[in-house]
């Protein structure tokens, strides 16, 4: 009987060894997961990284725990991003605006968007409106070029602040066009849209989701749509390319990232997560009835983007002149 389990006890602890080893060390996740948002609480992305990491939550058995570091256009955000471990536990929300123009709106950046970061998959995009107040004499974008090129001081146009979409579109408009264009920054599209609302400025690239329930309601009027389709809130309007003006289009778009060096186990199982929550259809219908797109890709697709709208924003920034120091 003894010698049987001298004889047992060795082979069984061998056996637990080789079966259960090397799955606990597989293990992932086995702590919640931070996902940085660098924005403050209460926009339209920190509710839609508070709903989509709920989901994971459900279905990957840890919690996904929302953090925002708003500031300085995502780099707050993005640096602290950086200096986490790069064990799969600290997760980025980054967006066009962090990855592909701040490295030519800054002329120094605390990151790296190419080697301090992987890309896991995109999340969401939205598209870009031209809109004018209700009151405009313009009717189509030919006119209100027409407008900016004859009048004396030419015409204003508001963004959302330096370097975000309404900037990049509105640079993107001036070069086209030659017409005579101001560009006055705001904090956030909510100051732009009641100055363009009560007349002070003449013309802004906004979100359908900020600016389109202004134009449902008859307070602002919608010339086209800054995408190379036509959107399914309004799709009588015509893209930039249909009113005559092809290429100045701009969907700006949230994805997920991770620190550089993660490991690939731990990224094949974020980007299985990620993208089965984002195609859950209770959020699919959530978030396209705020005005935007569930977009998800591979960590290649989003690589390819990334560098696509780099170097395209990034002359454009570049030809403007802008910078954010």
């Amino acid at each position: 009987m003894n010698g049987k389990v001298k004889l047992w006890l060795p082979s069984a602890a061998l056996l637990c060894a080789g079966l259960w080893g090397p799955v606990a060390a597989q293990t992932f996740p086995a702590r919640p997961i931070m996902l940085v948002v660098p924005f403050p609480p209460g926009g339209v992305t920190d509710p839609v990284a508070r709903f989509v990491g709920q989901k994971v939550s459900e279905s990957a058995g840890q919690q996904v725990v929302v953090e925002n570091k708003p500031g300085a256009g995502g780099l707050i955000g993005a640096e602290a991003v950086k200096r986490a471990p790069a064990d799969g536990y600290t997760l980025f929300m980054g967006h066009t605006g962090t990855h592909a123009v701040n490295p030519s709106l800054y002329s120094k950046l605390p990151y790296d968007p190419v080697n301090d970061f992987v890309p896991i998959t995109l999340m969401i995009s939205t598209s870009h409106i031209l809109v004018v107040p209700a009151a405009s004499p313009a009717t189509s974008v030919s006119e209100l070029v027409a407008m900016a090129k004859s009048g004396p001081n030419g015409l204003v146009y508001a963004s959302q602040s330096v370097g975000a979409g309404g900037h990049l579109l509105g640079e993107m408009l001036k070069a086209r066009t030659g017409a005579n264009l101001h560009h006055v920054p705001y904090k956030g599209s909510a100051p732009a849209i009641q100055d363009i609302l009560a007349g002070r400025v003449d013309l802004f690239f906004d979100t359908p989701i900020t600016s389109g329930p202004h134009v449902r309601e008859g307070k602002l009027k919608i010339l086209a749509a800054a995408s190379p389709r036509r959107l399914r809130w309004f799709p009588d309007t015509p893209t930039m390319a249909e009113a005559g003006y092809p290429g100045i289009e701009l969907d700006f778009w949230f994805g997920l990232f991770a620190p550089a060096g993660t490991p690939q186990a731990a990224l094949r199982t974020l980007h299985e997560e990620f993208v089965k929550a984002l195609k859950n259809p209770e959020l699919v219908k959530r978030f396209t009835d705020q005005g935007l797109d569930v977009v998800t890709n591979t960590p290649e697709e989003f690589a390819a983007l990334i560098a696509a709208d780099r170097s395209r924003l990034g002359k454009v920034v570049r030809d403007s002149g802008a910078r954010a120091d």
